[in-house]
């Protein structure tokens, strides 16, 4: 079932997006190499529980921890760990969700350490972009795999893949609600097509994407997915609220 919320919902997931973005903006400055992943995880709770906020993911199907860490070839959900110290030429995707008065909000952005490849560089370019083609088509009135589509055709047409394991999601009183928001696709659909956007949808936009193949597998951890051919990965994801007037993101305040 698909909630739409009021625009004091939508205001109160405003509030939760805020604290998502401020712990985001402060793991950015922590990010360098030499830090652990358990370190930053640390740190992103403590700004959290600071706005009288939780994180979001710590125990959510008994998830440990409040930050979902991907490395390099690591494609989503990676647990922080000592031994998990970041390097110079490392891409590292930081996805972090917030509890705050009620409502979820999530966003994810992967960032370089230092120098990286130049085809480093450009996954990242194109995996941000094809957030924003997404987003562009949040419009009323349009249809669900426009955004789909949009985000597809741009990954493609730049030699890289959509991993499909991972979905988006409707977001508000619960982390995950519908509806599902594929970064591709389904083969029983096409541009135009999917379930009519309307205003009061809230809906966490994020697209995954390979180098390589599309395809994941998981670790013996049972949480963490890297890609089968040990090519880069990126995660980039944005909370957005559809209005009568287009899409309004959430998580975007003080980013850039």
């Amino acid at each position: 079932m698909i909630f739409l919320k009021s625009e004091e919902e939508i205001e109160r997931i405003r509030s939760a997006s805020h604290v998502v973005v401020e712990v985001l903006n402060r793991l950015k400055e922590e990010v360098k190499p030499g830090v652990s992943t358990w370190e930053l995880d640390k740190i992103a709770e403590e700004v959290a529980l600071s706005k009288g906020a939780k994180p979001a993911f710590k125990g959510y199907r008994d998830y440990p921890a409040s930050v979902c860490f991907a490395i390099n070839n690591e494609v989503v959900h990676g647990i922080p760990s000592k031994k998990k110290v970041l390097k110079e030429g490392d891409i590292v995707s930081l996805d972090f969700g917030a509890y705050f008065d009620g409502f979820y909000s999530d966003s994810a952005i992967t960032i370089p350490l230092g120098k990286v490849s130049p085809l480093a560089e450009k996954l990242l370019h194109v995996t941000r972009n094809s957030l924003y083609k997404g987003i562009d088509k949040a419009y009323p009135s349009n249809r669900l795999f426009d955004i789909s589509q949009a985000i597809q055709d741009h990954v493609e047409q730049e030699g890289f893949s959509v991993v499909k394991a991972f979905v988006g999601h409707g977001i508000g009183r619960n982390l995950h609600e519908d509806p599902q928001v594929p970064n591709f696709v389904p083969e029983n659909g096409n541009w135009g097509k999917g379930i009519r956007l309307k205003p009061g949808m809230v809906i966490a936009i994020e697209p995954m994407v390979n180098v390589g193949r599309p395809d994941i597998r998981i670790l013996s951890d049972g949480w963490t997915a890297v890609t089968v051919d040990g090519t880069l990965s990126a995660h980039f994801e944005h909370t957005v609220a559809i209005t009568e007037n287009g899409p309004v993101i959430l998580t975007e305040e003080g980013r850039e």
